[in-house]
């Protein structure tokens, strides 16, 4: 059986982590399993990576950027490795572009166009475990290459995809999906079962178990994957395509603080701004979230929309300079947001959802800015000082 196991770096935060990872490969190993590790930075790694390259230049040069991140995956490949062979068990470590990882040029959220997976195949026949800096890979331009935050898990379940593999294990600090954060909400309950689309909105609305484009591969090639404590055997969250079931409501809350709000005063409401705006956006690789625009007074109009925090400085510039063209009246940032979300299939067939995730905000006197919806989500824009207090009473609502 060939399994793919994905460690994050919580899960190889120290060396005493390390040799628990490689105790847990080597067990499958004996078990006359094929394995292949993939391995995220050390803990916090990345981020002070990040913070030396800020220290030196506040907006380094991508390309570099991307070299300097992708050292932190391949100190944990090497450490992983060698703690495999200490145990008696050969081991090979291969940074992104030597697993056959192929990327476009986008740096530091590139996308994977290919997986070569020979090299990784080759290995597997030579009896090691393969070890595979996640987050990484290599451009047409032979430029090392970032998969952006979370990119582990996208390499881990596109390696599943592309050798076959029986199983994908994505293992974190956690014991698997929940309703809500727990750390927010400790009786937050783990999830035993939940569908490619769920865990996909669940993603993209501020859950930090999964990489959104992780999922979304994952529902694409059709490869189920469970996410599991590295610590725990208890819990344990299967993901996998599911059926629409009649009565299913919600199955989780989330909350992302990470959002800010751009607002364009006195637009002309005509066809073709939209385009306009967004389409410059677009170009710098900005996604847009939840989009407003308030009713035509006199040909103009006022328009809303969100992005994610990182993207705040470059999209505010962006939208400057198309609101001067386009003769805005003003245009304004505001980062003091959260968006929490309710997700659930089949939740498009039950009207009373919406009105009782409102009245719980409501009870807790939490004003609702934007408002934005899908057959199996609806998310709400309020204020960030009041994400947690709002995310504790929609969890209560629907849990308790």
């Amino acid at each position: 059986m060939k399994i793919v196991q994905k460690y994050g770096g919580s899960s190889v935060g120290d060396i005493e982590k390390i040799k628990i990872v490689a105790d847990k490969a080597v067990k499958q190993k004996k078990a006359g399993n094929e394995v292949v590790i993939v391995v995220s930075a050390m803990g916090k790694t990345t981020d002070s990576l990040f913070s030396l390259a800020k220290q030196i230049n506040t907006a380094p040069p991508t390309r570099e950027l991307d070299l300097l991140l992708s050292t932190g995956e391949i100190v944990s490949v090497a450490l992983l490795c060698m703690a495999i062979e200490n145990l008696g068990y050969k081991a090979i470590g291969l940074p992104g572009f030597l697993a056959g990882i192929y990327t476009d040029t986008v740096h530091t959220k590139a996308k994977i166009k290919k997986i070569d997976p020979k090299k990784i195949l080759e290995e597997i026949a030579n009896d090691k475990i393969v070890v595979i800096a996640g987050f990484q890979g290599i451009s047409a331009e032979d430029n090392i290459t970032t998969l952006g935050r979370g990119g582990s898990d996208l390499t881990a379940i596109a390696i599943a995809g592309a050798i076959g593999a029986d199983r994908c294990e994505i293992y974190t600090d956690v014991e698997g999906v929940f309703t809500t954060d727990p750390r927010i909400v400790p009786d937050a309950k783990t999830i035993p079962l939940i569908s490619y689309e769920e865990m996909l909105e669940m993603a993209s609305t501020g859950a930090k178990v999964m990489q959104a484009r992780a999922v979304e591969i994952a529902r694409k090639y059709k490869i189920p994957f469970i996410v599991k404590s590295t610590f725990s055997e208890r819990g344990g969250t299967m993901v996998k395509e599911m059926k629409l079931e009649e009565g299913a409501i919600v199955t989780s809350v989330t909350l992302d603080e990470n959002q800010a709000k751009i607002t364009f005063f006195h637009v002309p409401d005509k066809p073709g701004i939209a385009a306009q705006i967004f389409g410059e956006l677009g170009k710098e690789h900005i996604n847009i979230d939840i989009i407003v625009q308030n009713v035509s007074k006199e040909n103009y109009t006022d328009l809303s929309f969100t992005v994610a925090s990182s993207d705040m400085e470059r999209a505010i510039k962006i939208s400057k300079k198309e609101g001067k063209k386009l003769g805005a009246t003003n245009i304004i940032c505001d980062d003091n947001i959260a968006k929490i979300t309710i997700i659930g299939l089949g939740m498009a067939n039950h009207p009373g959802v919406a009105a009782r995730m409102f009245k719980s905000l409501a009870q807790e006197n939490v004003n609702i800015e934007m408002i934005s919806t899908s057959e199996i989500k609806i998310s709400c824009v309020i204020k960030k000082n009041q994400g947690k207090k709002a995310l504790k009473a929609i969890h209560d609502e629907f849990f308790k």
